[in-house]
């Protein structure tokens, strides 16, 4: 599942998933849709797909680096890691 979205945004698809937890409240809640967009650069401060140390998160980007990538974290502080494999933005958050 997680790899046809990837492909889908390699084909430059918009996607349209969801993720279940609460650490991106209250950008995004528990299960809540979002829709994502791959981009050619990402910025701090963007809510990206993403993969950490083989763990695939929507989470936000809180620095960025030339050599180590993104610096990728959750709403509430707690910093994964940093990354070169982002595969998307996320472009919308949908009421549910």
């Amino acid at each position: 599942m997680i790899q046809q979205r990837i492909d889908r945004l390699f084909n430059g698809e918009e996607v349209t998933y969801s993720e279940g937890g609460n650490s991106m409240m209250p950008i995004i809640k528990h299960r809540q849709p979002v829709t994502a967009v791959r981009q050619e650069s990402y910025e701090v401060g963007d809510v990206v797909f993403c993969k950490v140390r083989s763990r695939f998160y929507t989470h936000k980007i809180v620095a960025k680096n030339e050599k180590k990538g993104y610096q990728i974290a959750n709403n509430k502080g707690r910093v994964n890691g940093w990354t070169h494999s982002v595969y998307a933005k996320v472009i919308k958050v949908h009421i549910k």
